[in-house]
């Protein structure tokens, strides 16, 4: 057989098509789909799914939302490639008074005999490992605000979500800046200041990780935990990626400019868009 050379031009022609077909099978956030799970006793689940929308919508993508913690499952999410969450571990079998949750409606109640509120732990390790392997399996878990008080609930959870719910202060101003510049969810992100929960969290993962952190506009210090906390995080976790944002309380917090660009960009980095 006559060797056959072959021209450093066809070499890179044969790259160039190999590069195009690569970037032609990557899909974008506007094929793909995404389940919220949202809403819990403190957090109205219309607001959310107002303040998230305005994220989905400029991204073109298909997003579900459901209330129906209990039917999380590997089942459930076959069918998805982003899971985000934003709700608490808790619901409330035994009811509560107040429709929101405040003293001020049940004062006028004649009925003040009604039981006190218990709440109780509402994951179990069996759903941890559905969301689990969801993300080990390639897939996307964007968790915000207070889902990670769910690590009370399931140590599966915990593990790819990164961390847990210690608490927050009332609602007051604070400030958001980036600690990580070179991360392509917060390249070029300003810092920015919300009224709104300033939440704080144990950090399980590396340090290098965290891509914000959240300081009080007048250095109060909540519980012993200092002015400050972790805001944002952002890693790979198997074959897909898991973050966090603590910003979320309130809607006019959800449509900060910059921290509106976050989520988008939160979104498409889960996705492997960006």
């Amino acid at each position: 057989m006559k060797n056959q050379k072959i021209s450093r031009r066809a070499v890179l022609d044969c790259a160039i098509l190999a590069a195009g077909a690569h970037l032609a099978a990557a899909p974008s956030p506007a094929s793909q789909r995404a389940l919220a799970l949202i809403g819990d006793r403190f957090h109205n689940p219309d607001y959310i799914r107002v303040g998230l929308d305005k994220v989905f919508s400029s991204l073109g993508m298909k997003v579900d939302y459901t209330i129906q913690y209990d039917a999380l499952s590997s089942n459930l999410l076959k069918n998805y490639q982003l899971l985000v969450i934003l709700r608490d571990g808790m619901i409330w079998p035994g009811g509560y008074l107040g429709p929101d949750a405040y003293t001020a409606y049940e004062q006028r109640l004649e009925n003040k005999d009604f039981p006190e509120a218990k709440p109780v732990l509402w994951m179990t390790e069996e759903q941890g490992a559905a969301v689990k392997d969801f993300v080990n399996a390639g897939n996307g878990l964007y968790a915000m605000h207070n889902s990670s008080h769910i690590s009370h609930c399931s140590k599966n959870y915990r593990d790819v979500m990164g961390g847990s719910y210690v608490g927050h202060p009332a609602l007051r101003p604070f400030k958001v800046s980036v600690v990580n510049h070179d991360h392509p969810i917060t390249q070029g992100i300003q810092e920015f200041f919300v009224n709104d929960e300033q939440h704080y969290v144990d950090y399980d993962k590396d340090h290098k990780y965290i891509l914000m952190e959240a300081e009080n506009a007048d250095g109060l210090d909540y519980d012993g935990h200092g002015a400050k906390s972790i805001s944002a995080w952002a890693y790979d976790y198997g074959q897909g990626r898991a973050a966090f944002t603590a910003v979320g309380h309130t809607i006019h917090a959800l449509w900060n400019p910059q921290y509106l660009e976050v989520q988008k960009r939160t979104i498409r980095w889960l996705l492997k868009d960006l």
